[in-house]
């Protein structure tokens, strides 16, 4: 029995409309790896869309959720894990990144609200999804960035192509 911690290959990080789940998709396809999203862990666990936990319990308790899952998928995962965008905020999440592999998916603030629009599963960023993402990536851009290995950039860019950069990002030269 392999007594060896488990580890994600790579944990990805970034504000709504990065691409961490697309982009986290193509690179585990690309690598022969399996994919992890922690939104999708929480959805499962509650039995309800992220928005409906906003929704019927609030914030916190969706905080409380997202760190267990975050918790569980850094422990038994090996392959490539997507975070959800206000993970970092918590201080015990971004300790719980501390000698992780991980990419910041940075993207600008015109293309994030294209790729979320006027999206109702967000519910951070309803009313007005543009200053809601601006305010956001202004106040979590220095978190994201603490706990990077790597940045990559995904403004204008399709997902295979900011998966390879990914991957280039994790291959030494």
């Amino acid at each position: 029995m392999n007594s060896w911690p488990v580890k994600p290959w790579v944990v990805l990080v970034g504000p709504p409309g990065a691409g961490k789940t697309t982009v986290g998709r193509s690179l585990a396809a690309s690598s022969g790896r399996s994919f992890r999203d922690t939104d999708t862990d929480v959805e499962a666990t509650a039995a309800m869309t992220v928005a409906d936990i906003f929704v019927e319990y609030g914030e916190a308790r969706f905080r409380d959720l997202e760190r267990a899952a975050v918790a569980a998928a850094l422990a038994e995962h090996d392959g490539v894990l997507a975070l959800g965008g206000g993970a970092v905020v918590d201080p015990s999440i971004r300790e719980l990144l501390r000698g992780h592999t991980v990419v910041f998916l940075d993207v600008d603030v015109a293309d994030a609200a294209a790729r979320v629009g006027l999206n109702q599963s967000r519910p951070l960023l309803l009313g007005n999804p543009r200053a809601q993402l601006a305010r956001l990536l202004d106040e979590r851009r220095p978190l994201y960035a603490e706990v990077a290995t790597a940045t990559v950039d995904t403004t204008g860019r399709d997902a295979d192509a900011v998966a390879a950069d990914v991957l280039a990002a994790l291959v030494p030269a």
